[in-house]
């Protein structure tokens, strides 16, 4: 009977071992290839992209004087007392007098310099001002303790660092496997991001895009977790046991 018993108990101990971790997510299989994250670090700077909400204003002047055909014309939206336009799904923004206008991938330097070269056609010395007011990520900090979030991105280059220390830090996870993942939910780009050592420092100030997901994997608790999985079984054996031990006597 101990035999059976001991047979019985490394069976469970192994088929334990395959749900260590039930919980975790977004799981990527051991020889999976990250993409380079050496390129995420060259890009310094936020990028418009489509379903950003740009906050937008434009001056004379070099900002003298603020236009009065833009400020009162109604534009998609009011927010804080300011006109907002939704960046479109092919990047394109709809502005008055210019129309539809392409800004995805650019920064907002860079969209703010294009915009003003486009307005010289019909205003003098334009002078325009462009904020990015619904920019997010999703965030989850991993391990049982963590909560996911849904972080908004007040300031525009926002970094790895900050939208962690946001969240409350790594409350229970990995810090040494951090994803990063970015672009079409249909075929991403998935980072790995060490932050376990020092050195981890210049990767965690890679600036965030709209949309991306950062998920800490959670750490392994194999003790725990096997003897959560293996007490259901111990009790029932132990009843089985005893009952045995009654009719045997």
């Amino acid at each position: 009977m101990r035999k059976y018993f001991l047979l019985l108990l490394v069976f469970i101990l192994f088929s334990s071992c395959r749900v260590l971790n039930p919980e975790q997510m977004l799981r990527t299989p051991r020889d999976f290839q990250y993409s380079e994250l050496e390129e995420l670090l060259v890009t310094d700077q936020y990028r418009l992209a489509p379903n950003d909400e740009i906050a937008f204003q434009l001056f004379t002047n070099d900002g003298e004087r603020l236009i009065d055909p833009i400020t009162m014309l109604s534009g998609q939206g009011m927010r804080q007392g300011q006109l907002t336009y939704r960046v479109e799904f092919d990047g394109t923004i709809k502005l008055p007098v210019l129309g539809r206008t392409q800004v995805a991938g650019l920064t907002t330097r860079d969209a703010e310099a294009m915009l003003e070269e486009a307005f010289t056609k019909f205003y003098n010395r334009p002078f325009v001002q462009l904020r990015v007011v619904n920019n997010r990520v999703i965030l989850f900090p991993g391990g049982r303790g963590g909560t996911s979030s849904v972080i908004y991105l007040e300031n525009t280059n926002t970094t790895l660092f900050e939208a962690l220390a946001r969240s409350g830090g790594i409350s229970d996870g990995k810090a040494s496997r951090v994803k990063l993942i970015r672009g079409d939910p249909e075929n991403p780009q998935i980072y790995l991001v060490d932050l376990s050592t020092i050195e981890g420092v210049k990767n965690a100030n890679l600036v965030l895009q709209a949309n991306d997901i950062i998920y800490v994997e959670p750490r392994e608790r194999v003790p725990q977790r096997i003897l959560e999985n293996v007490t259901p079984y111990l009790s029932l054996i132990t009843t089985a046991l005893l009952v045995y031990s009654l009719f045997t006597k």
